[in-house]
């Protein structure tokens, strides 16, 4: 028997031991892709080793928090980077000094502005940013992309985004739409495994681009199909513009002048596309030139290039045709139209409305949309698209159709049915366009001044509040809107909608700041909460549970108004709350409340029923003054007769000194 006891014993090490050793194997393998920047190689492994952080340390479980954040950060699907990063801030916000700036990251591309602000803020106080003055413009740069990204998201376009459909998207990625004036032709790029030649990219593992063309019949797209050679071939083939009369393809290859270069085919009288010809040397050069774009009289063309000379990265240049064939010289369209950062994708429509992507101007992050007009002999100064065409992501490759009411691009977005995705865009006003960037120019100099205000200041540390709205009787987890307002600047900070998960919101808070976080729901009494956080506050995470009432007689929430010590004159920061509270009754005209005001014991009996007494009326009398009738509240004073917690603390008398609202009548 204790021989037996003896092997079991060493073929449980042995198996622990063979374990041990695979994970290691597999964490080396994946950290040498990571140091080759072979980030899409290294992830899987990395997530197979996560989902057996049993068998891992504490430091080892960092290392794959923190290096999965970055590998999603340098994919097309950054926004999955939150998740670890998160916890891993969480778990060690100390972990590395850069943690905060790729956290920031991954909120910004999650759309979650503020809470990227206060982590860029936060990582331009540390040593590794004040000795690294190229991160320090970067983040720089970062803080204006979300300040405008807070207001493209406060003004929303009207517009409808839809996905083409699985006719002609894939599992695979399916990108640069292009379609002819009328929409009855698509031509996009896929990298699908019906590939010409079969091959795979070693540098990111997706089958080489090949062009594929659907067209439209009765209304419905058809099954996309691989153009044959001499359009394909066994290397990128990736479509990049079509005439608008449809009988021009523009195609980017791998070009032998160097990087990438554009070539040309006409359509054949059969249907057929010719052999593709290089446009030339006044348009390709050894440098780069990814995109291009041709007006209607086919007389003038429009294309990125990186070439020397340009006002930095890729900038737009126009090219006339000449009377011998050829493409004149290159002409850069001026810094009205060029940034230091990479402008791409230019589309010219109706020979006098450009759109292109750019990573500067008023972008929201990456690249973005942008509109110019060329009028008088200049062009007028570029307007953003907005939020949601635009996001913190890329958005590129826009084609317009030709009555200008449906925009075609690819995105990653989530639900998509591979990688990217080609959309459509049912497209607003050109006026509602312009009027959002002029409302946009307003406010974004007040916002940027308090942004250049802190950076002086430098900021107090971050606070995350992380909260469930539920119902209150049952407990079931609840769908509702969330408001948080900064009480110390009067206005509202964030809000929320507690769809997705369900019940869920996260928010961030700043030290040395007041917030008042409100949730309301149809059929319930709205709820709040008050939150005062030290000056001196550390990093920590606060958790709340917010429980609705259901709207009913009997029902009581507490009220969050405030009155100086021994007052009954309402403070500034109750207005908030009784406007909802107005706003609750005129939308329940039946509704009939009782405020109720509670003091604790300090003090005499007499005087303590006096003064709760003189508080519930302040409020009634603020509900009446604003248009509800008085028959429908009743002001009662207890006193210190009602305790909900011991007077013997300080904790217990602040819970005693409440306003109540109870319903009395629904």
């Amino acid at each position: 028997m204790k021989k037996l006891v003896c092997i079991l014993i060493a073929f449980l090490f042995g198996v622990a031991s063979l374990q041990a050793q695979s994970v290691k194997r597999l964490l080396k393998e994946a950290d040498e892709d990571f140091a080759y920047g072979e980030y899409t190689a290294a992830l899987p492994k990395y997530l197979n080793l996560i989902q057996h952080s049993q068998e891992l340390d504490e430091e080892q479980k960092n290392h794959l928090l923190f290096r999965i954040g970055l590998c999603y950060l340098n994919t097309s699907n950054k926004d999955l980077a939150l998740p670890y990063l998160k916890e891993l801030y969480e778990r060690r916000p100390d972990y590395k000094e850069s943690l905060s700036f790729y956290l920031a990251q991954a909120y910004q591309y999650n759309h979650k502005f503020k809470e990227a602000l206060f982590l860029y803020e936060q990582y331009l106080k540390t040593q590794e940013a004040q000795k690294n003055a190229e991160r320090q413009r970067v983040v720089q740069k970062k803080i204006l992309e979300c300040n405008y990204g807070i207001q493209y998201m406060q003004d929303p376009m009207p517009v409808k985004i839809e996905n083409i459909g699985p006719v002609i998207n894939s599992r695979f990625p399916d990108y640069v739409p292009v379609i002819s004036a009328d929409e009855s032709e698509l031509i996009f790029t896929s990298r699908r495994d019906n590939t010409t030649g079969g091959g795979i990219d070693p540098t990111d593992g997706h089958y080489y681009e090949d062009i594929y063309v659907s067209y439209k019949k009765d209304g419905q797209w058809t099954t996309p199909e691989k153009l044959p050679p001499p359009i394909n071939t066994n290397s990128h083939d990736a479509c990049i513009a079509l005439s608008p009369d449809g009988n021009t393809l523009f195609i980017y290859k791998s070009g032998q002048k160097g990087t990438g270069d554009i070539y040309m085919s006409r359509k054949k009288a059969d249907g057929s596309w010719s052999e593709p010809v290089d446009l030339g040397k006044n348009i390709n050069t050894k440098y780069r030139e990814p995109s291009i774009s041709i007006t209607a009289d086919g007389k003038t063309i429009y294309f990125s290039s990186d070439r020397p000379g340009g006002y930095g990265g890729l900038d737009i240049y126009r090219s006339h045709l000449q009377s011998d064939g050829t493409w004149g010289p290159a002409i850069n369209l001026g810094s009205k139209i060029n940034t230091p950062y990479d402008e791409d994708a230019p589309f010219i429509h109706d020979d006098s409305t450009l759109y292109f992507s750019s990573q500067g101007h008023t972008s929201m992050g990456g690249f973005d949309i942008f509109m110019s007009t060329y009028k008088n002999g200049a062009w007028t100064t570029p307007v953003n698209l907005g939020y949601p065409i635009n996001t913190a992501d890329d958005d590129i490759y826009f084609v317009l159709s030709a009555d200008n009411k449906t925009g075609y691009y690819a995105s990653a977005k989530e639900g998509g049915y591979g990688e990217k995705d080609i959309y459509t865009i049912k497209m607003p006003s050109l006026e509602r366009i312009k009027k959002q960037n002029q409302n946009l120019k307003a406010n974004i100099q007040v916002n940027l001044q308090k942004v250049e205000l802190s950076s002086q200041k430098g900021l107090p540390p971050v606070v995350v509040l992380k909260g469930t709205v539920i119902d209150g009787l049952s407990g079931q987890k609840l769908q509702a809107k969330v408001e948080l307002f900064n009480l110390n600047e009067d206005r509202l900070e964030d809000e929320f909608q507690t769809n997705n998960p369900l019940g869920v919101f996260e928010s961030v808070m700043r030290a040395g700041q007041r917030y008042l976080i409100t949730a309301e729901k149809e059929g319930y009494l709205f709820h709040s909460e008050y939150f005062e956080i030290p000056e001196s506050q550390q990093y920590q995470v606060i958790e709340r549970t917010i429980p609705l009432q259901p709207l009913r007689k009997g029902a009581k929430i507490n009220l969050m108004v405030f009155f100086d010590f021994d007052k009954a004159d309402l403070r500034p920061e109750s207005i908030q709350e009784l406007k909802r509270l107005v706003e609750l009754l005129r939308h329940h005209p039946s509704l009939k409340l009782e405020i109720a005001g509670h003091t604790d014991a300090i003090g005499t009996e007499e005087k303590n029923l006096d003064l709760s007494n003189r508080r519930a009326q302040a409020v009634v009398d603020y509900i009446v003054e604003n248009g509800i009738a008085p028959h429908r509240l009743k002001a009662v004073g207890y006193g210190e007769s009602r305790p909900i917690a011991s007077n013997d603390t300080e904790e217990g008398r602040q819970l005693n000194r409440r306003t109540e609202c109870i319903v009395i009548d629904f």
